[in-house]
């Protein structure tokens, strides 16, 4: 259990120097905190002192900033990486979200370092647009006096791959920077380039540099942060509950799973997701190993390691559906353009939905790998990444436990039902079961103060986070009035957690409420038809302070329910097309749109 901060602290906090609502804000921090956190934390502070210290003793290269480019939290977390390898060799820099990043601070920087991500099928993350359309617009500053090096994010499974850092890359070269380390483009896998990347530019500027201060470390307690779960060191979760809360006769299968933090000292925050180290099923590695050519003992080298082929399809490489990425390089490896043409009309008829997207089974058997060994083979496959699932829970609320909400990914293929990876695998764990999990933050998707109201907007499990934001306001005793718009598919067998919203709609926890559900009426309607509906009551909450979220499909939903948003600013708001585009900009800086979808 967290202990929680004595009466004697909180006296202490009414005489520090912080202003009352940051000080309210440091104080929930620290009580949340475990003995051996507060511990680590005041190391570090101590230590952080020490580093401004010694670089106002010492010159350093200021004129270093770091912008990141996040959606989900990962290019945010390793431009921050970066800023501590940096500091590690005396250089001093600045780190910005690319919606903070405006012409004035391009002109003032002499290094630029840029980690962004890609989402979709190419596009910019929500935060990064102004400063990209900065770049490729009228007033675009001249960079002639800009260092620069870009660390790209993405999935190789699109086609579009890691294309945001590419076209930053290239915009940045032609306004006049001057690259100082070639571009690196990083896969689901990203850990081992990324850093690679960071240590190979930390030098490049260090050796750039007028001088650089001294190394300082910033002390570590006993609870080193290297013994925090990872991807590569999860925690093994015990399975409490598994439920189907989708109704009978529903086209979904959503599961309600509780999980077990008891021991772990893993402590979330609403809007933080569970990342889930997967493994493939044992009986499709061995069906794939049946097609191969090769041994299942024989050896193959993986980012420095020898193991046996089938551990690492067991356990390393993703052998579900294909893409059209591997299957060129599949292609280009075997020779055959005949895999090209096959794949081009399975994608085609996946498209069409005439049948489901074809898996590595499928294509090997097709086209066996004859001509390549087991090292060539293994180093066409993608990565096994992990998945993100919002959690939603408080731990104020469940002390101790992780909940999750999650669509079960079914479809037919080969003449049998067909189950996603991970979502399959989580369908059929029991309470004697455990889970391979780790925790990934998501600071741009965090609740406000207690009495700010907040709009919520979502589909589906989309509305996984908003039931821990209400969870957890109900439990802090928030004063903020809190609104829900949600969608799915049929009222009677789809409306996620209906007990609870009801329950809290009627404790008045929950202030409103509002559905949209696309199958109960012969006009689909969906969530964005109800944003708009209510437009005149949201712009009224807007004015007022509220922040606003979406959270779900990023295909469909939220650009439809931005496109509301960018009628209601104009309908309600008398704004034209540009300044209500402003004003949701605007909201976005101020931390009070926020998105999380996928």
């Amino acid at each position: 259990m967290t202990s929680r901060v004595p009466s004697r602290e909180l006296d202490a906090w009414q005489g520090s120097p912080l202003p009352a609502p940051l000080a309210e804000e440091a104080r929930r921090l620290v009580d949340r905190l475990d003995a051996s956190q507060r511990l680590w934390l005041s190391g570090f502070l101590a230590g952080a002192a020490a580093l401004g210290a010694a670089a106002q003793e010492a010159p350093s290269s200021s004129g270093v900033t770091i912008v990141f480019g996040s959606q989900s939290g990962n290019a945010e977390r390793l431009a921050h990486r970066a800023a501590e390898i940096l500091a590690g060799r005396g250089i001093s820099c600045t780190v910005r979200d690319m919606i903070d990043c405006g012409k004035a601070d391009l002109l003032a920087a002499q290094t630029l370092l840029v980690v962004v991500s890609t989402q979709g099928e190419g596009d910019p993350p929500d935060r990064a647009l102004p400063l990209w359309e900065l770049l490729n617009g009228r007033k675009a500053p001249a960079l002639s006096h800009l260092s620069f090096a870009v660390l790209a994010l993405g999935d190789s499974s699109y086609q579009h791959f890691c294309e945001t850092g590419r076209r930053f890359d290239a915009k940045l070269e032609a306004l006049g920077a001057r690259r100082i380390h070639p571009r690196v483009d990083c896969d689901v896998d990203f850990e081992a380039p990324s850093g690679m990347w960071m240590e190979a530019v930390s030098g490049v500027i260090a050796q750039t540099s007028r001088a650089a201060a001294p190394v300082v470390t910033l002390p570590q307690s006993s609870a080193s942060l290297s013994s925090a779960f990872t991807r590569r060191n999860p925690f093994q979760a015990n399975v409490l509950v598994n439920q189907r809360i989708t109704g009978r006769g529903s086209s979904k299968d959503v599961r309600h799973i509780e999980l077990s933090l008891e021991g772990s000292n893993i402590r979330y925050e609403p809007g933080d997701a569970i990342g889930v180290v997967p493994r493939n099923a044992p009986e499709a590695a061995d069906e794939l190993l049946q097609l191969l050519p090769f041994a299942a003992s024989d050896s193959v080298t993986v980012e420095g390691h020898e193991l046996a082929l089938s551990d690492f399809l067991r356990d390393r490489a993703d052998i579900g559906r294909v893409d059209a990425a591997l299957v060129a390089r599949y292609a280009e490896a075997i020779g055959g353009k005949e895999a090209r043409s096959w794949i081009e009309a399975h994608a085609a008829a996946a498209r069409e939905g005439k049948a489901p997207a074809p898996s590595l089974v499928d294509l090997v058997r097709a086209f066996p790998p004859e001509n390549i060994d087991a090292q060539a083979f293994v180093g066409l496959l993608r990565p096994l990444a992990p998945r993100l699932y919002s959690i939603a829970s408080s731990l104020l609320a469940s002390p101790d436990e992780a909940h999750l909400c999650v669509s079960i990914v079914e479809w037919q293929a080969r003449g049998r039902k067909q189950r996603g990876l991970v979502s399959g695998h989580l369908a059929d764990l029991t309470d004697e079961d455990s889970l391979a999990i780790y925790l990934h933050r998501n600071t741009g998707f965090r609740l406000p103060s207690d009495d700010a109201s907040i709009i919520m907007i979502g589909a589906g499990t989309g509305v996984a986070p908003y039931r821990a934001f209400v969870a957890e306001r109900e439990a802090r005793g928030s004063r903020g009035r809190n609104w829900l718009i949600y969608g799915d598919r049929s009222f009677e067998t789809d409306f996620l957690y209906q007990s609870e919203w009801l329950a809290w709609r009627k404790q008045r926890v929950l202030t409103r409420i509002d559905v949209a559900f696309s199958r109960d009426q012969e006009v689909k309607r969906y969530v964005q038809h109800q944003v708009a509906d209510a437009g005149k009551d949201l712009w009224a909450w807007l004015q007022e302070g509220a922040h606003l979220y979406v959270c779900g499909d990023a295909s469909g939903m939220a650009p439809g329910v931005h496109e509301a948003l960018l009628q209601i600013a104009e309908l309600h708001g008398g704004l034209d097309r540009e300044g209500a585009a402003e004003y949701l900009v605007g909201l976005q800086r101020e931390r009070r749109y926020q998105r999380d979808v996928y």
